[in-house]
């Protein structure tokens, strides 16, 4: 019961970021801000995460995770209301690096609690069906994102998104929620040092091509409201086509214990980095609601299988007493490939095109599965 409920309460900070992020882009669209200006503003929410992440990571190895999944959640709902209370295109910019540093730490913690729960062997299962439950709420969020858009407006819809992380935070302060005990640090952990983890050969392979799967998945999130907006979607349409992307990521991750007995986790990753590129080549030649509809859904099944996997290698590789730092040391090079990539795509997106954008991510990943195709021990 802890695990499922943990897991549920996440998924409310959850749906309320990635509805942030749709309402963001589109709120900014109807500011008139160019393709830039939302890349700049998109890549914001990886800014902080980026220089923070691995302090947070190691402040989960030595307090647990309740605090920072506690004050990251108040955050966030604070972060969602500012927009409905100051209006304008300036708010933005403070709203997007804040949410982005509250989010990440609730989401580290999240990841460091679920893998200490059952055993070694159930962390693949436990990361699958967390990994299945944020693919609900990447669907939920979005559309209600949208859908209060079209029917409610700008404000209404960030203050609806608020209501989400307000209930996760009622959680975990009233104990309703209760979350696993803390695990001390190793004795070898205030004595490392990052350069330990990367230099870890297996390690740091996970590490960059997981980086590549977050660039992927961070462009179809920025650069679908300025594609759907570029060939005439609504709102909803957009939100639509971002929620078939997270029902294949659903859909496959329910499939994942039956994939992964038939399919090793390199060739997995190998394999989805190939049907991503294949898919962003063709994606910017569609306009057809149904044919977008479908590649999102090929591409939601191409990316949306990564994480459980890997986040159960990074448990299974990680130093003892440092998972938290390992959780946190990903998530840092994650977010800085999520907040250098929307500024690279909007500059390419503003000046070359929309399709430069997507034919740039296509060739990346191409390249990228090379890593994936010999598999070295550390």
């Amino acid at each position: 019961m802890p695990l499922y409920l943990l897991i549920f309460f996440s998924t409310l900070n959850h749906s309320a970021f990635m509805g942030a992020r749709v309402t963001v882009s589109l709120y900014a669209i109807h500011l008139q801000a160019t393709p830039f200006t939302v890349g700049t503003l998109i890549g914001l929410f990886g800014l902080l995460p980026m220089l923070f992440s691995l302090a947070i990571g190691r402040l989960i190895d030595r307090v647990g995770g309740r605090m920072p999944m506690l004050v990251g959640s108040v955050v966030v709902a604070i972060g969602m209301l500012l927009p409905a209370l100051i209006p304008g295109l300036g708010t933005l910019y403070v709203v997007c690096p804040l949410l982005g540093l509250a989010y990440v730490s609730s989401h580290l913690s999240v990841q460091s609690m679920v893998g200490f729960i059952g055993t070694a062997e159930d962390r693949p299962a436990n990361f699958s069906y967390l990994a299945s439950a944020f693919a609900a709420s990447s669907f939920a969020g979005p559309m209600l994102a949208g859908l209060s858009i079209d029917w409610l407006g700008y404000g209404p819809a960030f203050t609806i998104l608020a209501l989400l992380p307000i209930v996760t935070a009622a959680a975990i302060a009233t104990n309703r929620l209760k979350l696993p005990p803390h695990r001390p640090q190793g004795p070898l952990a205030g004595k490392a040092r990052v350069a330990d983890l990367l230099g870890h050969g297996e390690l740091r392979r996970v590490f960059v091509i997981t980086g590549l799967h977050a660039i992927a998945w961070e462009l179809f999130s920025f650069m679908t409201p300025i594609y759907g907006s570029q060939v005439g979607l609504s709102a909803s349409a957009i939100g639509a086509l971002m929620a078939s992307f997270a029902t294949a990521t659903f859909v496959v991750r329910l499939a994942l214990p039956f994939i992964t007995r038939r399919v090793t986790p390199w060739r997995l990753l190998r394999d989805t980095m190939l049907i991503a590129a294949a898919v962003y080549a063709v994606f910017p030649q569609m306009t057809h609601f149904v044919m977008l509809m479908a590649l999102a859904f090929i591409l939601g099944m191409a990316l949306g299988g990564s994480q459980p996997m890997v986040m159960a290698l990074v448990h299974e590789t990680a130093p003892e007493g440092r998972t938290g730092e390992a959780v946190g040391l990903r998530a840092t090079i994650v977010t800085a490939g999520q907040t250098l990539m929307p500024l690279l795509f909007g500059a390419l997106g503003s000046a070359l095109g929309v399709t430069a954008a997507f034919w740039s991510a296509a060739v990346a990943l191409a390249l990228g599965s090379r890593i994936a195709r010999k598999r070295r021990t550390p």
